[in-house]
């Protein structure tokens, strides 16, 4: 049974979105604001966060914030009322998954829910399947159809990355925090550089292509 700890002050909401998750097979967690939180998943193994952006004592930013940079990689679906761009990119910026606007559909909540349940998984396992191509992460080998080679480390990693989380817009910034020394000399636009060798390395591939968000990022995306 995956473990979900839903971060909410609002005790109607929390209690709403504990019992879908229970009535669906999930156990839950509840806790009122992120210091709480914290200390919760210092005491309790948990699978996926669902949390709140406006909450007294510590907000979903900080949490998200303080999980992010002590390495933690759970799966964090952000909630809120608020459905500003600047509040969204905000929010992935910090660190988190999915970004969600209240009210909230069960249905979407669930579907979502499982998809990155399932990605996570695929991380851990490191080696994932997009069609005809596979990638082994821990030894940076990429498969397709029934040709094998190696990619360079910064590379394969970056689409690794990408392809664990379909859809996903990553910014430059987060890409860099994640793969480069922040002491380095380097540049976002290093990040540039290693997506169109990807790209050019990539371009007849026929189960993905690496798509660039004007203004964020970038997302890969599956072929039909």
């Amino acid at each position: 049974m995956f473990t979900i700890l839903i971060v909410e002050d609002n005790k109607n909401t929390a209690r709403l979105m504990e019992v879908v998750l229970t009535q669906n097979g999930y156990s839950a967690l509840l806790a009122p604001n992120g210091e709480v939180g914290l200390k919760m998943l210092d005491e309790n193994h948990v699978d996926l966060i669902l949390v709140d952006l406006m909450m007294p004592v510590m907000d979903g930013i900080t949490f998200t914030r303080v999980l992010r940079n002590s390495g933690s990689q759970i799966p964090i679906i952000m909630v809120t009322a608020k459905d500003r761009q600047e509040d969204i990119r905000k929010g992935f910026l910090t660190g988190t998954d999915d970004y969600m606007i209240k009210p909230i559909d069960e249905v979407e909540l669930l579907l979502r829910i499982q998809a990155l349940l399932r990605r996570a998984h695929i991380a851990a396992e490191h080696e994932l399947i997009i069609g005809n191509t596979t990638l082994f992460y821990d030894s940076f080998l990429v498969r397709e159809g029934g040709t094998e080679y190696e990619l360079p480390r910064k590379e394969f990693q970056l689409l690794f990355k990408l392809l664990s989380y379909p859809n996903k817009t990553f910014t430059r910034k987060q890409l860099m925090e994640e793969f480069w020394d922040s002491e380095t000399q380097s540049e976002e636009r290093t990040v540039d550089v290693h997506i169109n060798h990807l790209r050019d390395r990539f371009k007849s591939n026929e189960d993905f292509e690496i798509v660039t968000v004007r203004g964020l990022g970038y997302k890969a995306v599956k072929k039909d």
